[in-house]
């Protein structure tokens, strides 16, 4: 991909710092900011005493080995094609002088914790500094002792985080975690194929899509829009009935044909292919891939709505390069960093500052309102209700069982 109108100085310092005012967007009737309903998000509640994975004497060898090594998501950080690096990334080592290692290595947030998990509770190393998650499984990580408490002298962009994000119930006073992106699920389609377009999630199950349908593997986004398109507040009191009948559907739909595959991040590349037609997607990952692959993409929020999400950064319980970690994150939290990152992923920053700048970015995004969402475009979003640690196995199970993981 080619990055959107990076700025030609790899210090990124021919941007404007300006600080932005802050927006009050009201979601609906609810009246929450939009920090509000970031805040919203996070799932477990208070975090229990740390287990076997704690810290405990890890040695931070950051002093002598000037690495640090970041998982994400794909399409997730600015990136150049033709010379296949990260800009963003050389601006923070030329910085620094600190080597950044990124890898695309997390599909989904339940298969990349499948792989990790049996290191993390063990309190070993498994290569990683970095790990970015989404806020219900950042909850699960902190709740289990498998975060490194962060400190925050070495970060101090950390108080341009969304005043609304600095205290979270998965995280209070955000001692283990900061936000990265935030982002919506809704539908997404093939322009040409299904000229016609799409308004609800019913939608995707007309015959003239069956097999060439595909929904994502995290609960919350699939269950929660199937819930919406059945009515159910997702924010409120649901539970077991609620929760099965859209369970019902789903089954009802793979065990029919009409959906092709459950996947995480690689559901793009069955966009690009035309395998897949119709999806549940995440807002940004189709304004990239349309700007990757001419404009074939239609996404929107459903009729019945939208679900709103965020992912976090963590430094995981043994990794030996912490203060690298903070560094790197206090990097991409001055604004100017994050309007750069936000110009090519596509999604919400949570960083105050990052809307002035982004004028000089990118003065055609500013407006877009999936990265500064309007009132409108909010009032049709919504947050899964937090969930306790015996409702997240419960509802996990069952969901995993019906994919098939």
């Amino acid at each position: 991909m080619t990055p959107r109108r990076l700025p030609d100085d790899p210090q990124l310092r021919q941007l404007v710092v300006a600080q932005m005012s802050r927006r009050r967007l009201l979601a609906g009737a609810g009246g929450l900011t939009l920090a509000g309903m970031l805040a919203a998000c996070g799932t477990g509640g208070t975090p229990t005493s740390p287990g076997s994975g704690s810290a405990g004497a890890v040695v931070d060898k950051s002093a002598k080995e000037k690495i640090v090594n970041w998982a994400n998501w794909t399409l997730y950080l600015d990136y150049d094609s033709e010379a296949q690096t990260y800009p963003s990334l050389d601006a923070f080592t030329k910085k620094t002088g600190i080597q950044a290692n990124y890898s695309e290595d997390i599909d989904g947030n339940d298969s990349y914790f499948g792989k990790i998990q049996g290191q993390l509770a063990a309190g070993q190393d498994f290569g990683q500094d970095i790990v970015t998650l989404t806020d219900w499984m950042t909850a699960r990580m902190i709740r289990l002792g498998y975060t490194q408490e962060l400190d925050r002298s070495n970060i101090p962009n950390a108080k341009n985080l969304l005043p609304n994000l600095q205290d979270v119930d998965f995280d209070p006073g955000r001692k283990h975690s900061l936000t990265w992106q935030s982002g919506f699920a809704g539908i997404a389609w093939n322009k040409k194929a299904v000229p016609g377009g799409l308004k609800s999630v019913s939608d995707l199950w007309n015959p003239e899509l069956r097999g060439r349908v595909e929904v994502l593997d995290e609960m919350r986004d699939t269950l929660g829009l199937m819930m919406l398109e059945n009515g159910v507040d997702i924010g409120g009191k649901w539970g077991d009935n609620e929760f099965d009948n859209a369970l019902d559907d789903l089954n009802r739909q793979i065990a029919n044909g009409q959906i092709r595959q459950v996947k995480g991040n690689s559901y793009k590349q069955d966009l690009i292919s035309e395998d897949a037609l119709a999806v549940i997607a995440w807002s940004g990952d189709i304004t990239q891939l349309n700007f990757e692959q001419g404009d074939k993409w239609e996404f929107i929020l459903p009729e019945a709505g939208g679900t709103l999400w965020s992912d976090n950064l963590m430094v995981p319980v043994a990794s030996p390069h912490k203060t690298n970690a903070e560094k790197l994150m206090n990097f991409y939290y001055d604004p100017e960093n994050a309007a750069t990152v936000a110009a090519w992923v596509n999604y919400i920053s949570p960083v105050e500052g990052a809307r002035e700048a982004m004028e000089k970015v990118d003065p055609s995004l500013v407006d877009n309102p999936l990265i500064f969402p309007t009132d409108e475009y909010l009032a049709n979003a919504h947050v899964v209700r937090t969930l306790d640690a015996d409702e997240e196995t419960k509802y996990n199970d069952r969901f995993q069982k019906a994919i098939g993981r």
